[in-house]
């Protein structure tokens, strides 16, 4: 089997030319790929918990956080530090090995550095791998946090530079790139992805994989996100995505970005257990784990579970070395 090279330099029409190869081919050569730099059959879990929600001053149309849409949400103050520890310390017990917390600011405060520290560190002493999404970053900020121990920072670029004005009007491409830059120089490692299904072309998802994939090093977590519809934000009613098309778009950014860890994000409660088949087939290796992300539903823990066990995937091993096998899966969802 021929090795595969770890690229920066793919054009938008190579990118483009593997979403139009036949299915059975795009997914014949993820598999290759993925099979070179992981396990085929195991899978990284992550859980995310809202520490502040609502009350976001930007505009993104996908986001019922934001407060220029009327969605029913209610705003909530930033937790407590010991609220959240007892959060992480259930995920952990849930199988969870890294612990994810996303706060709905533009940016943070300076002010509110030192409770996300708090967190941190805590989350980090249980054995767990730490992430952070709560918007855009100084450089001074993102040296903080990494001396907090913070090992990922989120911050997604969501879609194509081309696409992002009509999703985003609020803060620029430039913005988020210039974040993702001080999360580097800081010495974090980047959780960075996007969503498809806002009513972009195949293009503009051609142009997301493109900008991450042109990052160096890549991001080591890749989240694709299939749009939740939420009622009161502006892209409530568009069509969904294809359900193959969003299969390819995982297939392409594991080809492109073989080493990432790619993970199969929002959206979940809304596939079947063929269509997350699929998509680990074509080489997600990564969800998010448990009942509620920031805002909405997810797949119950007992239900990833089965189907776990009915594929035969294994949950990979944390900071600690513990790994819940599919046998053990199978046992405790039965």
């Amino acid at each position: 089997m021929p090795s595969v090279n770890v690229r920066h330099d793919w054009s938008r029409e190579a990118i483009v030319a593997l979403f139009e190869q036949p299915f059975n081919d795009l997914l014949f050569e993820a598999q290759r790929v993925h099979r070179q730099f992981f396990d085929a059959n195991t899978v990284q879990l992550s859980q995310l918990l809202s520490i502040k929600t609502g009350a976001c001053p930007e505009d993104c149309k996908y986001c019922p956080q934001s407060i220029r849409y009327e969605t029913g949400l209610e705003r909530e103050a930033l937790m407590e530090v010991e609220d959240v520890l007892a959060a992480a310390r259930a995920a952990k017990s849930d199988g969870a090995t890294r612990f994810c917390m996303g706060a709905a600011w533009r940016s943070p405060k300076d002010r509110d550095i030192p409770k996300l520290k708090a967190m941190i560190g805590g989350v980090r002493e249980m054995g767990l791998e730490t992430c952070l999404t709560a918007g855009m970053l100084t450089e001074h900020q993102a040296r903080e946090l990494a001396d907090g121990g913070l090992d990922y920072y989120n911050h997604n670029l969501d879609t194509s530079p081309e696409y992002y004005g009509e999703v985003i009007t609020t803060r620029t491409y430039e913005d988020r790139l210039q974040t993702l830059e001080a999360v580097r120089h800081a010495g974090m490692k980047v959780c960075c992805g996007g969503i498809v299904g806002m009513g972009e072309t195949r293009d503009d998802r051609a142009g997301l994989l493109e900008q991450l994939a042109r990052l160096q090093p890549h991001p080591e977590s890749v989240p694709i996100n299939n749009l939740v519809q939420v009622p009161g934000t502006p892209v409530d009613g568009l069509p969904p995505v294809d359900p193959f098309e969003f299969v390819r778009t995982i297939a392409v950014a594991r080809i492109l970005m073989p080493a990432s860890h790619v993970r199969l994000s929002a959206g979940r409660e809304a596939m079947n257990d063929e269509l997350q088949a699929l998509c680990f087939l074509a080489g997600a290796n990564s969800i998010f784990y448990g009942e509620r992300l920031l805002t909405t539903e997810n797949p119950q823990n007992a239900h990833d579970r089965a189907l776990f066990a009915r594929l035969g995937i294994t949950a990979e091993a944390g900071a600690e070395g513990a790994v819940h096998t599919a046998n053990a899966c199978q046992t405790e969802a039965a």
